[in-house]
């Protein structure tokens, strides 16, 4: 009898399918049983997919995919529908892939076809049907499972993943994964009854007669439904492992791009036929867990790169300064290799002094981490040949500017610039004479807490201009205060502006503890205002807030380590301030109202701050516009909270003093006096030998115990 006779006799077709042209044949029965005439046709993959129900389709590619990864058969069940999409059979495949040449010329599949017995009543139905329920639910947990995988930042992460997954139907009470380095192979993560540490297959060459070793060397799955198929095929393990509280186990090569990385090891304590179906979800999981790993692994040695980079452009111990306490810190961005463009330094000068520098490089890439190394390095030798700062950072701005080169192999051009500040510090007199270029102005808490931003003047960010000047600001930091110098990122992260900003780090300024001495304490401020930006310290290194990071961090804290300066004995700290206002820098005038503010933040009377800051406006625009000097303004508030004293003084080098003047309605000056009297509690003018100091004093009250208009004109008025 021939072939075909046969299969015609009990109900078995042929069929044929090639890869590369996507035509199917069927012999005559398995025309019959796909719904076309009973005689031998081929047809293109259009109308053989027409056959078939479209679920069932979508799950026959998916399996045969399976088949050829793993060189094994095809199997499954297929619902035959007609022109309108009612089922007239289901009928059973079962296929084998043929390699037509190499992995690149495609593959036949040749296989056969079966009519399924509709079942009895009462009856059981013929072998196991895949519901669409099962399917719906494997497609819910692959997706979830995806996504899990995805979201993993780092290769414990990916493991903990991997521990946690629940089978739809088949979930596995161990499972291991397996590492390739070399010529060894060793768990890198386990989970279930035993440990990794006792693990048989810690480590072993990947000549090791055990499955995750054949299944790195072939790259192919391998499936031991029984304890019998174990000891069978792996006698040598099987005598090591002696798995006996699991029934099955399946071995899947974990493979990115072509290449096997390890193995995944899903062990189960029930009987697993290993279908395709179940194979299919297994294969699923192994090609993302795979990835995942591979995609941690990169992560991680880029965070090491990344972070050693940046270590050996930073300052390599802790800087010591006689007569200060420093504390400093740098948290990179959260994207691509971690680096960017910020950083700090700290150098001796020849002069004995110490130079405080921060600065960032525009951009966030491996670029900017390279100029910036280039720069910082350019600024130490400027400053230890002993340049003043406004030179330092002339000289950098023409070093950065050459740097301008052709980037990437078109030859484009990526100019980058720089900001930076530049502070020399006399630790003994607690001077600070600072360059600026472009950088966020620094701030300083005072003694009793109080955060204030210390107006400096400046130019242009480095490398846009070679010729630009940079003016020096000169200042002094009293016993006792902290001067915080930073980048913009320490501001600007989270959607804020700067002034927003700057009220957040203000915030974190004033909870910390005021009044202590410490460097621990230094350290423990420099941490608060990082955790203000980025959270806890656990949260703001690694893991997934890493990746929202948006900008990279760079700051430097001092503190002033001496006695506090009391008005006396069990007075509150003093604050002060002292400003000089050019005649060519009016708009200073802006910066000047605004530290006075700030000294006031927490004054009882609103409205007192406001006839405060009304009166320094007068007060200085007069020297400005009726003397040809400077103005040097010093603002002092002493005592305890409810009952403080704000004096505030604006010396100029005129001998001429104020009078008093009547102006019209419609005059724009002339005022300042009558102010002077209305809204101070007392106030003068005192000579000096170089010229007159004018002052006034606002004695804080609540508004409620504010004096009335008549009380007013008994305050104590000097002249």
């Amino acid at each position: 009898m021939r072939t075909e006779d046969l299969l015609a006799a009990i109900a078995t077709g042929l069929w044929r399918w090639d890869s590369v042209s996507g035509a199917v044949s069927y012999d005559a029965e398995a025309a019959r049983l796909v719904g076309l005439p009973a005689e031998a046709v081929t047809l293109p993959e259009a109308a053989a997919r027409a056959c078939f129900h479209p679920a069932d389709w979508l799950e026959i590619k998916a399996i045969v995919e399976l088949a050829v990864a793993e060189g094994t058969l095809a199997e499954a069940r297929l619902r035959i529908v007609d022109e309108k999409g009612t089922v007239l059979r289901t009928v059973r495949t079962r296929s084998r892939p043929i390699p037509r040449g190499g992995p690149e010329d495609g593959y036949y599949l040749l296989g056969i076809l079966q009519e399924v017995p509709e079942a009895l009543p009462g009856t059981s139905a013929v072998g196991p049907q895949i519901t669409g329920d099962w399917r719906r639910n494997r497609e819910a947990f692959l997706l979830d499972a995806g996504r899990a995988l995805a979201e993993a930042m780092s290769t414990a992460e990916v493991l903990r993943v991997a521990a946690g997954l629940s089978m739809p139907g088949f979930s596995p009470d161990g499972l291991a994964v397996f590492g390739v380095q070399g010529d060894r192979i060793s768990v890198i993560g386990h989970h279930g009854p035993r440990e990794a540490a006792d693990h048989p297959f810690q480590d072993m060459a990947l000549e090791t007669d055990c499955p995750a070793a054949e299944v790195v060397r072939t790259g192919r799955a391998v499936y031991l439904p029984t304890p019998e198929e174990y000891r069978g095929r792996f006698p040598a393990a099987w005598s090591l492992d002696r798995p006996r509280t699991r029934r099955s186990w399946a071995f899947l090569p974990l493979i990115v791009a072509g290449r096997t990385i390890g193995a995944w090891m899903a062990g189960f304590a029930y009987p697993v036929s290993f279908s395709p179906d179940e194979r299919s979800v297994l294969t699923t999981i192994a090609r993302m867990l795979a990835q995942a790993l591979s995609r941690a692994a990169l992560q991680e040695t880029e965070r090491e790169l990344s972070d050693g980079l940046q270590r050996s452009m930073l300052p390599a111990g802790k800087p010591d300064i006689p007569g200060l306490a420093v504390a400093a810190r740098y948290v990179p961005t959260g994207g691509g290799l971690q680096v960017g463009g910020d950083w700090y330094d700290v150098i001796g000068l020849p002069s004995g002094r110490t130079a405080l520098v921060i600065g960032d490089v525009q951009g966030h890439d491996v670029r900017a981490a390279g100029i910036m190394g280039q720069l910082r390095i350019a600024v130490r030798a400027y400053a230890s040949e002993g340049h003043h700062p406004d030179a330092v950072l002339s000289r950098a701005s023409r070093f950065l500017a050459g740097l301008t080169g052709p980037e990437g192999p078109d030859g484009r051009y990526d100019p980058r610039f720089a900001t930076c500040l530049y502070m020399e510090v006399d630790p003994v007199a607690g001077t600070l004479d600072i360059a600026r270029a472009g950088h966020p102005d620094p701030a300083v808490r005072l003694a009793d807490g109080t955060m204030m931003i210390r107006p400096t003047e400046g130019g242009l960010p480095l490398g846009i201009d070679p010729d630009t000047d940079y003016p020096t600001t000169r200042a002094v930091l009293e016993p006792g205060e902290t001067l915080l110098m930073c980048t913009d990122g320490l501001i600007e992260t989270g959607g804020h502006d700067l002034e927003t900003g700057w009220k957040r780090i203000r915030a974190a300024f004033e909870r910390a503890a005021a009044g202590s001495e410490g460097p621990d304490d230094l350290e423990a401020l420099a941490e608060a205002l990082v955790q203000a930006v980025h959270g806890p310290p656990s949260h703001h290194t690694t893991g997934p807030l890493a990746d929202r990071r948006e900008d990279d961090i760079a700051l430097l804290l001092i503190r002033r380590e001496a006695e506090v300066c009391l008005v006396g004995p069990g007075s509150a700290p003093v604050r002060r301030t002292a400003v000089t206002v050019a005649q060519a820098e009016p708009e200073r005038i802006a910066g000047a109202r605004r530290q006075l503010r700030d000294m006031l933040h927490d004054w009882a009377d609103p409205d007192q701050v406001e006839s405060a800051v009304l009166m320094l406006s007068e007060m200085v625009t007069n020297v400005l516009v009726h003397t040809d000097g400077d103005a040097l303004l010093v603002a002092e508030v002493s005592g305890r909270r409810g009952s403080r004293r704000l004096r505030l003084d604006v010396a100029d080098s005129s001998d001429e003093l104020p009078h008093r003047r009547r102006p019209g309605e419609l005059a724009s000056s002339g005022r300042g006096l009558l102010l002077m009297e209305m809204l101070a509690d007392s106030w003068g003018v005192d000579p000096r030998g170089d010229g007159k100091c004018i002052w006034y004093e606002l004695y804080e009250t609540s508004p409620d115990q504010r004096p009335g208009p008549d009380a007013a004109d008994g305050a104590a008025r000097h002249a």
